[in-house]
């Protein structure tokens, strides 16, 4: 039987707390049993003030998310804080909203992917991508994820998988396991209470991250079957598996119930 350690947070689901006091509360994370974070933001600290936080509190930071405009912007910069604080893997969270819709816009994107990845990879850092929900909704007979995978170098470009947007669209991760083997180190956990229900115009809004946001839970029972996923780790290549919870109504008791529940999982 296998088990998950260690066990990572992706702190975006305290943020709140972050903002208040990063050293506090990352000392409040390593206190539950959680060894790994992944950032989103460094709440205006200095990459080695950041690392410094992590050591003292026998923390690593093996991913961090980033936003779409920094792939272009200030790349090189980003890599260098990577560097810093010990980063493996940086993760663009989501591409801007405006090309969602559009075909030519996620082949560009694809095209930017590709050469942050390049790049970073020259710095040792594996750069990925991670998925909401909107990578499902077919453009032109086509899922934008699937046209991801297949414009993507696999060197260059690695998949964040979040187990709660792609099983909310009707999505099965282990197709996606199967059909590209190793192109996910990275995943997010996040359970759903429910499936959300879906219409016919879903695919031009919003309104499925409205509909979907309320039913997040904690890590534990719900639709998804993390033993039935989690046995086919290998097979997809996670490496780091993060408790994520968009918004938890008490974030350190939320936080302690997933560790608990997966400290304890088996599969």
């Amino acid at each position: 039987m296998k088990k998950i350690d260690p066990i990572g947070l992706q702190l975006y689901t305290i943020r709140e707390e972050m903002e208040r006091n990063v050293e506090e509360t990352l000392s409040r994370v390593a206190a539950i049993g959680y060894r790994e974070v992944e950032f989103a933001g460094y709440f205006e600290h200095a990459p080695k003030d950041i690392r410094r936080i992590l050591d003292q509190n026998g923390l690593t930071a093996p991913s961090t998310h980033v936003d779409y405009k920094s792939l272009e912007s200030n790349w090189e910069q980003v890599v260098r804080a990577a560097q810093i604080i010990g980063h493996k893997y940086i993760v663009n969270s989501m591409v801007d909203l405006d090309l969602i819709g559009d075909t030519d816009g996620w082949k560009r994107a694809a095209n930017i992917f590709n050469r942050a990845g390049e790049f970073s990879k020259k710095a040792d850092i594996q750069f990925a991508y991670h998925n909401h929900f909107f990578e499902f909704f077919p453009l032109n007979g086509k899922l934008p994820y699937d046209l991801l995978l297949e414009a993507c170098d696999p060197e260059f470009v690695k998949m964040e998988i979040d187990f709660c947007w792609i099983v909310a669209v009707g999505q099965d991760p282990l197709t996606y396991f199967q059909r590209y083997p190793g192109r996910f180190p990275l995943a997010h956990v996040k359970q759903l209470k429910k499936l959300p229900v879906r219409t016919a115009g879903d695919e031009a809004s919003l309104i499925l991250f409205e509909r979907t946001l309320p039913d997040i839970t904690e890590v534990g029972e719900g639709v998804i079957d993390w033993k039935h996923i989690f046995s086919q780790s290998t097979q997809a290549g996670i490496q780091h598996f993060f408790v994520e919870h968009d918004a938890p109504q008490s974030p350190f008791d939320s936080i302690q119930m997933s560790y608990e529940y997966l400290e304890k999982l088996r599969f």
